[in-house]
């Protein structure tokens, strides 16, 4: 099975490397829905756009936001 966001070797969906971003994604957003109420379709947004998250997490937030169209 290959990653969803590369072509690297996956046990499920991601590669080591994506899931553990996948991983931090998802546990911040508990931080940010109660600091900011926001949905996690805005906070997938927020990652994309900001210039300082780190490549894995955009990676994994734009094919979460892919994968939910």
């Amino acid at each position: 099975m290959r990653c969803k966001c590369c072509s690297r070797e996956a046990r499920n969906e991601y590669c080591e490397l994506h899931k553990k971003a996948y991983a931090s994604v998802v546990q911040k957003f508990e931080i940010w829905k109660h600091a900011a109420d926001v949905s996690w379709e805005q906070y997938l947004n927020e990652i994309v756009k900001n210039p300082f998250t780190g490549a894995w997490a955009k990676e994994v937030a734009e094919r979460l936001l892919k994968d939910k169209e």
